[in-house]
């Protein structure tokens, strides 16, 4: 169904009529209406809260889902949510380090990192963090690019493997002062932080985006962690995906081993961060299109929510509502 748009910016067509423009393909007025207005419960319960969310997996690869993904940021910010965005760019160290001859090498599932090895993972992590920011403020927001060394409000010591292993500059987070971080929302900005932490000597390490974010959310009581991924959420015994858990119905499935052993890391941190005061943790498909919008603003969502086994439980309690009408 066609329909007619404003006069086109670039101001009146030849002869002074105005100049529209038609386009086919889009959604009807009742169907725009009915999504807005399933959106406003969750505007109202979410307004001035503050929302965590690690960017990552199809999503940083994709021009168009990286453009969509910022342009969602933007307008969560613009609504009166507070967004933060924690981002990772493993797949941009690999190819720099590719492209320099320089040898990866992994250890217990983390990169052995070197001097050397850690100003190719500073200068990927830079050049993302600058390309996000840029983004998110082409569509309106306000997004500063911040990292833990930034007044050392990451506080970081050195991981260590399983084994004892030594992994060079890979670090876990100690401790985060939440200071800058509140100052920079309490001003509208949207704060987008690459995965560097300090050590008291000012020793500089690269942080997991994963436990960084889940770190954050926790030291700010955020309402909401989002951890977008490649995966699609989490499935329930029956091998159905669960659209909401709670943490002890999670850590249940993960006792089974009902996990994918590879959202095993993320949803252990899910049950974490909800047992540490945050609201609720949802693991997403970042290569759906919109995947943030339509996780925060929709009744079906598109991945798994996890929440505290305690109440009030807004987010059951509106998407049930909104789901049966």
């Amino acid at each position: 169904m066609a329909r007619r748009l404003r006069p086109d910016d670039r101001g009146a067509a030849p002869g002074g009529r105005a100049d529209f423009r038609y386009h086919a393909d889009v959604p009807n007025a009742a169907t725009v209406a009915h999504t807005l207005a399933e959106a406003l419960p969750y505007l109202r319960a979410y307004h001035g809260k503050t929302i965590v969310v690690r960017f990552g997996g199809r999503a940083m690869t994709d021009p168009a889902l990286k453009e969509n993904f910022a342009r969602d940021v933007a307008l969560l910010r613009l609504v009166g949510m507070k967004p933060i965005v924690v981002h990772g760019g493993g797949w941009r160290i690999d190819e720099l380090l590719a492209t320099m001859g320089m040898p990866s090498h992994r250890h217990d599932g983390v990169r052995v990192t070197d001097a050397k090895t850690l100003t190719v993972v500073e200068m990927a992590l830079d050049e993302i963090n600058q390309e996000l920011t840029g983004l998110v403020n082409r569509h309106g927001g306000r997004a500063v690019g911040i990292n833990g060394q930034d007044g050392r409000f990451i506080r970081a010591v050195p991981h260590r493997a399983s084994d004892g292993a030594d992994v060079g500059f890979v670090g876990d987070v100690a401790g985060i002062d939440t200071e800058l971080v509140h100052l920079l929302l309490s001003k509208a900005f949207v704060p987008v932080i690459l995965p560097l932490g300090v050590a008291e000597d000012g020793t500089a390490f690269h942080i997991d985006s994963d436990r960084l974010a889940g770190a954050l959310a926790r030291a700010l009581k955020a309402e909401k962690l989002i951890l977008m991924t490649n995966a699609g959420g989490i499935t329930d015994a029956s091998g159905r995906l669960a659209y909401i858990l709670t943490a002890k119905e999670l850590d249940a499935l993960l006792a089974s081993g009902a996990v994918a052993a590879d959202v095993v890391p993320r949803a252990s941190a899910a049950v974490e961060a909800v047992r540490a005061g945050v609201r609720s943790v949802h693991i997403i498909d970042g290569g759906v299109a919109s995947a943030l919008l339509l996780e925060v603003l929709t009744a079906e969502g598109v991945g798994t929510a996890v929440r505290s086994d305690e109440g009030p439980h807004f987010l059951d309690d509106s998407r049930a509502y909104l789901l049966e009408r």
